[in-house]
């Protein structure tokens, strides 16, 4: 894949919207920032990161082979690709937060923007951003967040693991098809943060919920047991896991 590497942009998934414009014959290109300043993540939420000591990166990916009611399909399976990566290089109590928040142990390593650009009822390419936590160890304000040098006292090359990342993500995404989706599903909600275990979640009014994480639907909804085999599902916006 290639890597463009640029010194302060104000967005890497801006960026490589703007590389795309409408043109449908490319090749994945990822672009790199040393410094982003106005980076997003889930919920509207900024991403702030200390200059040269972390990845802010976005990959222009061409059309996929997944219908628009599939889409899901791909966030998993570029939250199982930053996971696999990571896991090689031995990040310990690895999960992932759904939809997807990578963390280690409690704390947020990694968050995923993905944007997919529809045109004709398809999807005609994806803009896939990743902000990764790797060798900055304060983190003022907050308290949930964490890194890879955090949580393994090591000291990480950057340039390394964008290559891995990115190598993985080719590999994952010229494969995916909605065929697989019951294998990419398993594969995924089997590395689910608080599967299986009584959590707290939150309404946007406030409210608080009691259930137990059992997975994901096929469109990404989360699904919870909230009584003995009585089951409901919940989209991003409608509910938030608590830590």
């Amino acid at each position: 894949m290639r890597i463009i590497k640029v010194n302060a942009i104000n967005s890497t998934n801006e960026f490589v919207r703007e590389l795309y414009r409408g043109n449908t014959s490319f090749k994945p290109v990822c672009v790199v920032a040393r410094e982003q300043t106005k980076g997003r993540g889930q919920r509207g939420a900024g991403w702030s990161s200390n200059v040269g000591d972390n990845l802010t990166f976005s990959v222009l990916y061409p059309k996929i082979k997944l219908g628009i009611n599939h889409q899901f399909l791909m966030s998993a399976s570029v939250s199982v690709a930053v996971l696999n990566v990571l896991q090689t290089f031995n990040i310990p109590a690895l999960t992932v937060k759904w939809p997807n928040d990578i963390l280690s142990a409690r704390y947020k390593i990694s968050g995923i923007l993905i944007e997919n650009i529809l045109k004709n009822n398809e999807i005609a390419a994806s803009v896939i951003g990743v902000g990764l936590n790797v060798n900055q160890t304060n983190f003022p304000d907050l308290p949930q967040a964490g890194s890879l040098k955090l949580a393994t006292g090591n000291h990480f090359n950057l340039d390394e693991l964008l290559k891995k990342i990115t190598d993985e993500l080719e590999e994952k995404l010229s494969n995916i098809s909605a065929e697989d989706k019951s294998k990419i599903l398993e594969e995924y909600a089997g590395r689910m943060f608080r599967r299986n275990k009584v959590s707290t979640f939150q309404y946007p009014n406030g409210d608080y919920l009691t259930g137990i994480i059992r997975g994901v639907t096929t469109s990404g909804r989360l699904n919870i047991e909230v009584e003995d085999s009585v089951f409901k599902t919940f989209d991003l916006k409608e509910l938030k896991l608590m830590y």
